[in-house]
């Protein structure tokens, strides 16, 4: 039975063991796995020295266990895992990190695997290759990202509370938060571990109590905008996930004896309306009343909700997103399935502006804005430079190595989707991040191919 081997290196901008000890840490893992796989973390135990993890991994269109342990490197610092049980005959994989100095170090992984079903196994390996190549290079992007965001804000361990985090923005940020040491305790209705804090803000229901000590609140949850036709009822319930959520958590907060220092709570584009090739920084004037549309009011009633944590002195950030690129879910990942048939291609003419920013990028810009207090008010979490929705088009089918030669008529989009796609699908807004830019927040992925390339792993 063949061996096969693979073998990536990084150097990061920390010292051996600050990068080891990052492994170690709760949501590191999770952080690890890229956002195109269905992979499932379902027990984890012990440590890098000496545990257990257990997980879902698909292999075709079947998801397979596959048991791996942990154990201490015999050789330098670093760590092994090896299969117990799982898709492989035999799988071997070694995490090194070789000290270059102080503050650097070189991270290797290198692995040793054999492929099932002997001389018929083989077949596959080209493929197994390519797939380890694409995953491996996200994590070394990750983890040298993720470093370096830590290197450069050096705070306390904070006490985090999230709101949303099983949705797409809020199960990546949970363990990205984790990794970089923090405690994170989410709110929500169903699903909850020991510590976590419940709450229904449709019965109005929320101990405050159990909120006491946490210095920070990211408020992620609210109805799917683009989840459907909006009928009367889908409207209310938009409407009514954001307010009367942000109502609830901003006035319990602000009666607490001891609030949190800072209260991110997401907001949307969508407030500034469509607004042509007019470039839109935070300064922008706003449309009400009868000018505005309904994703407007939506942003409006939303943003308006946390006055009452503002009022108590507590530092309030509305971020403002962007259409946000992830393999994992959103637009983007509905976008996937016809454009990697070659039947893409631009909406309506193509001419309203997509204003984009990659997950990767949300992540870091809610991480800049926990620590930077000159942030507050509304922030746009956009990349600087937006696109067409033609550019954007003609961006991704080159990304994805497809044509793009479909065009979907406006007409054919009102007819399915009414008010939604002039809303949202052909409206433009060209969306500037003045604030993130000018308090010093650097980019991963400021221009879009290299951004799509990461998110989906081309």
């Amino acid at each position: 039975m063949t061996t096969q081997h693979f073998e990536r290196a990084t150097k990061l901008p920390v010292s051996a063991e600050r990068a080891y000890d990052w492994h170690g840490r709760p949501g590191a893992f999770e952080r690890l796995i890229p956002p195109w796989e269905r992979v499932r973390v379902r027990e984890k135990t012990g440590d890098l020295s000496g545990g257990r993890l257990v997980l879902e991994v698909p292999v075709g269109p079947f998801q397979r266990r596959w048991e791996a342990r942990l154990e201490r490197a015999a050789e330098g610092l670093g760590f092994v895992d090896h299969q117990v049980g799982g898709p492989f005959a035999c799988w071997r994989h070694h995490h090194g990190f070789e000290s270059l100095g102080p503050a650097r170090c070189r991270y290797l992984d290198r692995i040793e695997y054999q492929l099932p079903f002997g001389a018929i196994g083989t077949l596959a390996a080209p493929l197994v290759a390519r797939r380890l190549e694409r995953t491996f290079r996200y994590r070394h992007a990750t983890v040298a990202w993720d470093l370096e965001l830590l290197q450069r804000y050096p705070g306390p361990t904070l006490t985090i509370a999230i709101t949303g985090a099983t949705g797409m923005l809020g199960s990546a940020l949970v363990p990205f938060l984790s990794a970089a040491g923090h405690r994170v305790v989410r709110l929500g209705r169903r699903g909850l571990g020991p510590e976590d804090i419940p709450w229904d803000p449709a019965r109005g229901t929320l101990d405050g109590s159990r909120l006491a000590g946490v210095d920070a609140v990211i408020h992620l949850a609210g109805e799917p905008i683009a989840g459907g036709r909006w009928t009367p009822a889908r409207r209310r319930r938009i409407m009514e996930s954001r307010t009367s959520g942000t109502t609830l958590l901003a006035d319990t907060l602000a009666g607490l004896r001891r609030p949190p220092r800072v209260l991110i709570t997401a907001s949307a584009i969508g407030i500034y309306g469509d607004r042509g090739e007019e470039p839109l920084t935070e300064e922008a004037p706003l449309r009400s009343g009868r000018e505005a549309s309904f994703v407007e009011r939506v942003g409006h009633a939303w943003e308006a909700a946390t006055a009452s944590a503002e009022a108590a002195g507590i530092r309030v950030v509305r971020a403002r997103m962007g259409l946000v690129l992830s393999a994992a879910g959103g637009a983007l990942r509905q976008m996937l399935p016809p454009f990697r048939a070659g039947l893409g291609g631009r909406l309506g003419d193509g001419r309203q502006y997509f204003s984009w920013i990659t997950l990767t990028d949300v992540l870091g810009a809610l991480y800049h804005a926990l620590w930077t207090e000159s942030l507050r008010g509304p922030v746009n979490l956009t990349a600087p430079a937006p696109v067409t929705n033609q550019e954007f088009t003609a961006v991704l089918a080159r990304v994805l190595r497809r044509p793009a030669l479909l065009p979907v008529p406006a007409a054919l989009l009102r007819f399915g989707l009414g008010d939604l796609a002039d809303e949202l699908l052909l409206a433009s807004a060209r969306v500037v991040p003045a604030r993130l830019v000018n308090s010093g927040y650097g980019f991963q992925h400021a221009d879009l191919a290299a951004g799509l390339r990461h998110e989906l792993g081309r």
